[in-house]
C-alpha cells in the first residue's frame, strides 16, 4: 500500500492487508520465524498494508509472543491490588 495515500483504506484494502498480514505471520510459525523463508510473504504483508499498521502489528506480535512465553514459563499476574508504601 503507498504510504503516501491520504485516505485511509477502505474495506477492501483493509481485508486485504488483513489476508497478508496472517499469511506473513502463519509463514514465519511454520518457519521457526525464519524472515528468509517468508520473503514472498513479507513483501506482500508490506505491500497490502500501511507503514503505520505493520509497525503497530510487529509490536503487537512480538508482546503477544512474550505474554505467551511468560505464561508458559509459570508467570502468575499480580491482583492489582496495591497498596503504597512510604
Amino acid at each position: 500500500m503507498d504510504s503516501a495515500a491520504a485516505e485511509a483504506p477502505n474495506a477492501s484494502q483493509r481485508g486485504d492487508c488483513y489476508v497478508a498480514r496472517d499469511a506473513f505471520y502463519s509463514c514465519m510459525l511454520k518457519n521457526s520465524e525464519k524472515v528468509e523463508a517468508c520473503k514472498r510473504e513479507g513483501k506482500e504483508f508490506h505491500s497490502k498494508c500501511l507503514p503505520s499498521w505493520v509497525k503497530h502489528f510487529d509490536k503487537r506480535r512480538v508482546y503477544e509472543n512474550y505474554k505467551k512465553k511468560l505464561e508458559e514459563a509459570g508467570y502468575q499476574p499480580l491482583s492489582g491490588n496495591f497498596e503504597k508504601t512510604e
